[in-house]
């Protein structure tokens, strides 16, 4: 039987692979855009980034509750996305470097907001996918 520490530990590292992983996909949507669909490549990149939020909280607040998750992702998400209309020197400067825009973006887009939304709904119904999966093999 598994004890409820080791039950943590699987779930933590569940996470953190889910975070490995979406974060692998989000680069490969990235530099090889060109390979997928229009639609997909366009829109990849923030649901994938969204993803990598959810299960991040997931995996730094794993007593949490998914909603918490979900409220911190949508928080997080949205605030960087609203924090592009402010546009200063010195933000865009670190707005201009690679890992600057890869977390902080570079211009408001309302559609950001349906992707960040979609990629955490994802991200949440596998998360509930996996829970349910691991409570029936318990």
């Amino acid at each position: 039987m598994i004890s409820n520490n080791e039950s943590h530990h699987q779930l933590r590292r569940t996470y953190f692979i889910g975070v490995i992983i979406t974060v692998l996909l989000g680069l490969a949507s990235r530099k090889f855009g060109y390979l997928l669909f229009s639609f997909l490549a366009e829109n990849a990149g923030d649901v994938l980034w969204a993803m990598i939020v959810y299960f991040g909280f997931r995996f730094l607040f794993l007593k949490k509750s998914m909603l918490t998750a979900i409220f911190l992702s949508i928080l997080l998400s949205f605030g960087i996305e609203f924090s592009q209309l402010y546009q200063e020197d010195w933000i865009n400067q670190i707005r201009g470097t690679l890992l600057g825009a890869l977390i902080l973006g570079k211009g408001f887009l309302l559609v950001d907001l349906i992707r960040y939304t979609t990629g955490i709904v994802i991200a949440s119904s596998l998360d509930r996918l996996i829970i349910q999966k691991k409570q029936k093999n318990k």
